[in-house]
């Protein structure tokens, strides 16, 4: 018959974590003390703080006519203009990170899959201000620019994510196709669809919603959209325009994010 234990006796046979933890600790705030000697905080802008204080006021009094203008240049349009580039951006990269997927799937393409991961590893280590100057300069400044940037940047994450997906699904249904005989087109016809279809939906709404914020990034290098409007009224001390602009963008971005979680969690509901 086995022995009970006491509480004690319990507590003494668990393994002991603390000195994993402490010398975690001690390793976390060494890393961070190094790294706070390599900035050189005595080089901060003086006149920042007053910057921050005239960008705070001026939230309390931003430019109302720019917030209600619906010309070329007002906040609603410009704002347009940054959703437009973010959605064409996603249905972009959405198709394009489909066949990578695919490719990089071990269940689906087994030791091809190899191609697919560097090739999507690779484009993943472009940061998207990279990318977006790189298209400026091929493609001149402007929207195409923002679309074309955003639709590369977004092929790692969503592949990575529909990768996921397309290793989750029921292999029951694979082994079935494989018994008769199925190509890899037939497969990825008739047993992966029809079981990922909602989640590549919900996976590309939610790089939707993240790319609603890199386009607004964007546009700081000249890609288009309300960016570019902010940084011309931050560089040049126009504080209430620039609040108007901050004020579009929070906005719009609440909104997308609220609708896109609705989506999302009725898009997973009915799988």
């Amino acid at each position: 018959m086995q022995k009970k234990l006491t509480v004690q006796e319990a507590y003494d046979k668990q393994p002991k974590t603390w000195i994993i933890v402490l010398v975690s600790l001690t390793v976390v705030i060494g890393l961070a003390i190094w790294s706070s000697s390599v900035l050189r905080f005595r080089n901060i802008n003086p006149q920042g703080i007053q910057i921050v204080i005239g960008i705070f006021n001026a939230f309390l009094n931003p430019n109302i006519d720019w917030l209600t203008r619906f010309d070329r240049v007002g906040i609603p349009m410009q704002m347009l203009e940054t959703v437009a580039i973010a959605f064409l951006g996603t249905l972009l990269g959405a198709i394009l990170a489909l066949p990578f997927a695919f490719l990089s799937s071990r269940n689906i393409t087994r030791y091809f899959s190899i191609i697919g991961i560097i090739a999507v590893t690779m484009i993943r280590t472009f940061p998207i201000f990279i990318l977006g100057l790189m298209f400026i300069k091929v493609t001149g400044p402007g929207p195409f620019a923002g679309v074309m940037t955003i639709g590369l940047a977004s092929i790692g994450m969503m592949t990575k994510l529909y990768v996921e997906s397309i290793e989750d699904i029921d292999k029951g249904i694979l082994e079935a196709l494989d018994a008769t005989g199925a190509t890899t087109f037939q497969k990825i016809r008739y047993g992966i669809i029809p079981q990922l279809f909602a989640n590549f939906i919900s996976n590309t709404i939610y790089r939707f919603d993240i790319n609603i914020r890199n386009a607004t990034v964007l546009g700081l290098v000249g890609a288009g959209g309300i960016g570019s409007t902010l940084i011309w009224a931050l560089q040049s001390g126009r504080w209430r325009d620039a609040a108007a602009a901050l004020i579009g963008i929070i906005v719009v971005v609440l909104v997308i994010e609220f609708f896109s979680t609705k989506l999302r969690r009725k898009i997973v509901g009915i799988q």
